[in-house]
């Protein structure tokens, strides 16, 4: 029952069904057998759990990321427009400028993970990707500020 899109997450998902049956065994450890319709519906939560995590971090791979065209797309007023793209032009190009280690850190950080979630995805320590992350937005600060934006 598993869609196309989390194909690459099968095994995954099958082991956090086997947990959630591991922890009702043992919290009721005198149950024998369970029908396959809770067997059924224990994969059918941790799938539904799945699809809801990963609408909730919104991942987008990196090849789609770069296809993306450079102007971001506005409704409404185009002098907010026009401000929007040079303001995203100058991030864009301030963390061309970063350090790798400092640039991946940061992009992470501004995607809207926090700091420890951007240290496990990055298989960093948390402390070293704390220093990158702020040692990396007062770069950009004053990247952008050498640019004239300033907040």
């Amino acid at each position: 029952m598993c869609p196309p899109r989390l194909a690459d997450r099968r095994d995954d998902l099958v082991q956090a069904a086997m947990m959630r049956l591991m922890e009702l065994q043992r919290r009721e450890p005198d149950r024998e057998r369970w029908t396959p319709a809770y067997l059924y519906r224990v994969a059918y939560t941790a799938l539904v759990d799945e699809i809801r995590s990963v609408e909730r971090r919104k991942e987008v791979g990196l090849e789609v990321v770069e296809s993306l065209p450079e102007q971001p797309v506005a409704m409404g007023n185009p002098e907010q427009s026009a401000n929007a793209s040079q303001i995203a032009r100058a991030v864009r190009d301030c963390l061309s400028k970063l350090v790798e280690d400092r640039r991946l850190a940061v992009t992470l950080y501004l995607q809207g993970h926090t700091v420890p979630e951007a240290a496990e995805l990055l298989g960093w320590d948390g402390k070293r990707t704390e220093n990158l992350v702020y040692r990396g937005l007062g770069a950009l600060r004053l990247c952008l500020s050498s640019k004239g934006f300033e907040p």
